[in-house]
């Protein structure tokens, strides 16, 4: 899991890149759509076979994941729809090199590859589900050992180092997003003390949040 000081770093160091943009035409959702861009050409690289390509790809795609938000943060253009728009994209990314691996596996009939990436993906999109959900309920909910960024980099390393450790790392990820999915599950049921009546509406989390800090 990443730590909240490397977190700290790693959104000094995307706002001292985008703070160049400031100025210019470029919108935070011009560098999501970028970043949508190259995870579909990853995905097309990795059905090609092409993984040590894919990895690289992989990492400069994740990275444009966290420039857009710095870009809206340095710009003052956070809004609702921005980040709703990121997510969705997000999904589709994720879904876009999945497919490619997918196609990979398929063409070398590799079964347990083609196993652990099915677990991979669904557990992925349940855990980006199970926050959005929480959310809804007004409860947040990051806990977990993987996140997106880390789930990012570890497949990346997987593909830098071939295909049987590749293997190896969707195992990891397969465990490690499940175990998110369990936490999250067992987050919310103790934030709502299991309860069966959803809360009075509130504000969204979004506001709640622009609110505290401003």
């Amino acid at each position: 899991m990443i730590t909240k000081e490397i977190q700290a770093w790693g959104r000094r160091l995307a706002t001292a890149v985008v703070t160049p943009l400031a100025a210019s035409r470029v919108t935070p959702n011009m560098l999501t759509v970028v970043g949508l861009l190259l995870s579909l050409v990853t995905g097309g690289v990795l059905a090609l076979g092409h993984l040590s390509i894919g990895g690289a790809l992989l990492l400069v795609a994740g990275i444009f994941d966290t420039l857009d938000g710095a870009l809206a943060r340095v710009t003052d253009k956070a809004s609702a729809f921005g980040a709703f728009f990121d997510s969705t994209l997000d999904r589709i990314a994720e879904a876009g090199i999945g497919l490619g691996l997918l196609l990979y596996y398929s063409i070398h009939h590799n079964a347990s590859g083609t196993t652990l990436l099915y677990l991979v993906i669904v557990g992925s999109l349940i855990i980006s589900y199970a926050r959005a959900r929480a959310e809804g309920l007004h409860v947040e909910c990051k806990v977990g050992l993987m996140a997106r960024p880390e789930r990012v980099i570890a497949l990346a390393i997987g593909l830098f180092l071939g295909p049987t450790i590749t293997l190896w790392a969707l195992a990891l990820l397969a465990i490690a997003t499940w175990s998110t999915v369990l936490q999250r599950i067992v987050h919310v049921w103790r934030e709502t003390e299991g309860a069966e009546k959803v809360k009075a509406p509130r504000a969204p989390l979004w506001k709640r949040k622009r609110v505290a800090s401003s």
